[in-house]
């Protein structure tokens, strides 16, 4: 069980908005991500858009989650990578208190060119969180590491080729309902968006301009056509 905690350690970590994931610095080599308060009198527009939309999503996320989340907690801290040369993304993690982060880098930050995209990427990792996607993930990672070893280890597989077919059924199990829960998110998402009175298909523009991942077998995200495609047809049920 100690191989299966190292090996699903990055779970803590759901939600990037950036179409592939690079393996996650180790906890103690970056500087810890900046509260959003520490940036209150910046003058920087985007920056400024940034505050504006935490201040009027906070509450409706926070209402949100008490309404929906079975177990999950509520109380949302919003963070800011402020690290030079960090690619443009954001992600949903938990504390060692297992209490709810979100992480956005500055240039995720500058890249956007509304409040309703800054709005919609934010309704992403807030839904990421209140549907519970790292807790069922994991669940879905321990089911494959421990079928994975003991399908090994009935035929007859030696030390290492149990470890290697841990190590490979956690994997499926970490990315078996990756894409799902990234079109449930878009789904939440596109739904708090609009409840704080910003525009989920305007915000949705993001993804016109990332990477499109296309449809990869165990990839991590979906077509973003498909991404899409779920916010206008939750949007029109609203």
């Amino acid at each position: 069980m100690r191989k299966f905690g190292m090996l699903v350690a990055v779970l803590t970590v759901v939600g990037c908005v950036e179409a592939t994931t690079e393996k996650p610095a180790e906890k103690d080599s970056v500087p810890p991500p900046v509260p959003v308060s520490a940036f209150a009198a910046t003058k920087n527009s985007n920056m400024q858009d940034f505050l504006a939309v935490v201040r009027r999503m906070e509450p409706v996320a926070r209402r949100e989650c008490r309404r929906k989340a079975i177990t999950a907690k509520c109380n949302f801290s919003i963070l800011i990578d402020n690290r030079k040369g960090q690619r443009a993304n954001a992600y949903q993690s938990l504390d060692d208190k297992d209490r709810p982060v979100i992480v956005f880098t500055r240039a995720l930050i500058n890249e956007t060119r509304n409040q309703d995209e800054l709005a919609f990427v934010l309704g992403h990792e807030v839904a990421h969180h209140i549907l519970e996607h790292i807790s069922k993930t994991r669940d879905s990672a321990l089911e494959g590491f421990l079928v994975g070893g003991l399908q090994a280890a009935v035929k007859g597989g030696d030390a290492k080729a149990i470890e290697r077919a841990e190590k490979r059924s956690a994997f499926i199990g970490i990315r078996k309902y990756s894409k799902q829960y990234e079109l449930e998110a878009d789904a939440l998402g596109t739904i708090i968006t609009a409840r704080s009175g910003y525009d989920p298909l305007k915000g949705a523009q993001y993804f016109y301009r990332i990477p499109d991942p296309g449809d990869k077998y165990l990839g991590s995200h979906p077509r973003n056509s498909k991404r899409l495609e779920i916010v206008r047809r939750t949007a029109a049920k609203l």
